[in-house]
């Protein structure tokens, strides 16, 4: 490990900037660096906390830049044309987004929007011709994912995920390690995503907006991280939920779910998701051969992260940044990601949210290999 850990942190520190999108590495774009290659056209549709994070962090992109606004909150779009120099022709609103089908200032769209207007706002672009990058999760359900991936598909545009957590470089290193065998056989993973969820009154506590409770929202995390670092995909999945404020966390929103995963080469994943449990964002991965922990594992960061060969040191670069330049990457020059991000990832994770919701409802284990 040594001679390959050398290499990603020698060419991280002094080949930062690089417009080149390794599948073994990942390499950041520098602010200082000079760049002249194709650059994705974005607009935003949802102004939330999360657009204003990836609006932030775009600032810094090299191969990725903010051109438009899509949002239904007028007083927004005034406020973020001004502070990001985007032109009024760029500015839409959710009835009338349909139009930048005539607009070539815009390549794509990133939807990070309540996840139950997914499916709707993502079909909707793509009918427009544009790109299509939906925060996770991709839908409500599974079938919502694939008429997703099917309407992408149509148009002839790409549908990407936001995982940001696929261009993270702690985590790169540890599913290099794992894939190159470093950990031997991989035999059990661990998954802890939790937090104390606050206003009751949020779309995240709204069935028909989220879709569900905490597995919609952190418990992903666990599922995708799981299917990443073991390299294989779940058989089965059991499952089980415990409510202890039903007045909170009402009929279809899950306050707190422990699911259990099993893969085809033996290992066995033991996950939790929460929103009553502050701090519990960890993952842990253990072969016969060794480990590696990582806690915060999918937090914003800086990532902590080590090993039985010790601490990982790759640089903390703010993960939405890292992401769009590498999605530009692979929208505009068709690179291919070291973790896939495309829309038949996202289905995957949907499938198996489904089926942990199933085994809940009736205590069984699910198959997952008939879904």
């Amino acid at each position: 490990m040594g001679t390959r850990r050398e290499f990603v942190q020698k060419i991280t520190a002094s080949a930062v900037g690089l417009p080149i999108l390794f599948n073994s590495t990942n390499l950041f774009a520098d602010s200082g660096s000079f760049y002249d290659g194709p650059v994705l056209r974005v607009a935003i549709m949802g102004l939330g906390s999360y657009g204003t994070r990836v609006a932030e962090a775009m600032q810094s992109c090299k191969r990725a830049k903010l051109v438009g606004l899509i949002s239904g909150t007028p007083a927004k779009i005034t406020k973020w044309k001004a502070k990001y120099n985007v032109p009024d022709k760029n500015c839409y609103n959710y009835e009338n987004f349909d139009r930048i089908k005539d607009n070539p200032d815009i390549d794509a769209v990133y939807v990070i929007t309540p996840n139950g207007l997914h499916c709707e706002f993502t079909k909707r672009v793509a009918l427009a011709g544009k790109h299509v990058i939906c925060e996770k999760p991709m839908g409500i359900n599974a079938r919502e994912g694939q008429e997703m991936v099917d309407a992408c598909k149509a148009a002839n545009v790409k549908l990407l995920i936001g995982y940001r957590m696929h261009f993270e470089a702690k985590t790169l290193e540890i599913v290099q390690m794992s894939r190159a065998g470093e950990f031997g056989k991989i035999i059990f993973f661990q998954g802890q995503s939790g937090f104390i969820i606050g206003d009751p009154n949020q779309w995240r506590l709204n069935k028909k907006l989220s879709g569900g409770g905490a597995m919609m929202d952190i418990g992903i995390y666990s599922i995708n991280g799981a299917r990443y670092m073991i390299g294989e995909e779940p058989i089965w999945v059991t499952a089980q939920e415990t409510k202890n404020d039903p007045v909170k966390f009402k009929e279809g929103i899950d306050e707190t779910i422990q699911f259990q995963l099993g893969f085809p080469g033996g290992a066995v994943a033991s996950c939790l998701s929460t929103y009553a449990v502050n701090h519990l964002d960890r993952f842990y991965l253990a072969g016969i051969d060794g480990w590696a922990e990582m806690q915060p594992s999918t937090g914003y960061g800086p990532i902590k992260a080590r090993t039985h060969k010790g601490e990982l040191t790759d640089p903390h670069i703010t993960h939405q940044t890292v992401q769009m330049d590498e999605m530009a990457g692979i929208i505009l020059e068709n690179k291919e990601p070291f973790i896939p991000v495309d829309g038949e990832e996202g289905v995957k994770d949907m499938k198996i949210i489904d089926a942990i919701y199933n085994a809940v409802k009736t205590g069984k284990k699910v198959d997952l290999t008939r879904t």
